[in-house]
């Protein structure tokens, strides 16, 4: 295990490193110059050389890039040319309503994705199981901006139930979770469904059918687990899609998360904000995707790490 884990840790570096590149590089070709967006329009030309002079931006990319990871290494990501103050300062403080929201549409889609696909994979002909396949196949289908409106039109407009915008109650998290979690919902009641109706024609199951284990007990016990690991693989991959749901859904709700303040920090074109921003949402999709490997071997015994 420790050298699995020794192993991973130096591939993620190398993932970290090219998508770093790769992230400067895209940034730099983003039509827009920072200093004449800061200056606004009436700056004289000497007035923007100074100001690109004084950001580094007059030195050739190559450049740029030696000093983005000598000051990276450092622990500096940079000051904000739109906050006027270093970017760690600035995301620090939208770290934390990020992870809540991704935490709850997380834990949303699980306990209700696992349940639907169990009850749908032990009687997969019945009428409730295809109809709820039809209810996956539309929360597939549907945007979550689109499905964000809707809960919004529902719950804000019409009943008064829910508050449209804001953050700072459990109440405000609602509807943005939903949003995010919905697609997720439906892909992890798939998948459950496809694994248990895969599981339950194993011979183990009949074994433990056979010694009169109650039915449920066969299910939770001896058919979930083994079902599991498929459904947490999709849930890792997953995770980039809900990061970047965020990014849409956090406008939307006017949610002052991560994904709000990169679309700020990219009409601004302040660079160095981007880059703190996709080096969270970089660094969260690949610690998420570590913790699922090393999670297999804990709910499969099967599973062995060499």
């Amino acid at each position: 295990m420790a050298g699995y884990i020794v192993r991973r840790f130096f591939y993620l570096i190398i993932q970290v490193f090219v998508l770093l590149t790769l992230m400067f590089v895209l940034f730099r070709l983003v039509p827009g110059d920072p200093a004449s967006l800061i200056l606004g329009g009436n700056a004289s030309q000497d007035e923007v050389d100074r100001l690109r002079h004084a950001m580094g931006l007059d030195k050739s990319i190559l450049l740029q890039y030696v000093d983005y990871l000598a000051n990276l290494l450092r622990g500096n990501l940079g000051d904000s040319i739109s906050y006027n103050l270093p970017v760690l300062q600035v995301i620090s403080g939208r770290i934390w309503p990020t992870v809540q929201l991704m935490l709850v549409s997380i834990i949303i889609a699980i306990t209700v994705g696992i349940p639907a696909g169990i009850i749908s994979g032990l009687r997969p002909r019945a009428f409730s199981s295809r109809s709820l396949l039809l209810i996956w196949i539309g929360f597939l289908a549907v945007p979550n901006f689109w499905l964000g409106l809707l809960l919004v039109q529902l719950f804000s407009v019409e009943l008064n139930w829910l508050p449209a915008i804001g953050y700072g109650s459990a109440l405000a998290l609602v509807m943005p979770a939903i949003a995010i979690s919905a697609r997720l919902i439906a892909l992890i009641a798939r998948m459950t469904r496809t694994a248990m109706m895969e599981v339950l024609h194993e011979d183990f199951i009949r074994t433990a059918e056979a010694k009169g284990i109650p039915g449920w007990k066969v299910v939770i016990k001896h058919a979930l687990r083994p079902a599991l690991p498929p459904v947490i693989t999709m849930i890792g991959l997953q995770a980039g899609y809900l990061l970047g749901g965020s990014v849409v859904v956090e406008n939307l709700f006017s949610y002052p998360g991560m994904g709000q303040l990169l679309l700020s920090a990219q009409s601004m074109r302040d660079y160095s904000l981007m880059q703190g921003i996709t080096i969270f949402f970089v660094g969260s999709f690949l610690v998420i995707n570590l913790f699922v490997d090393l999670l297999y071997g804990r709910i499969d015994p099967r599973i062995r790490y060499d």
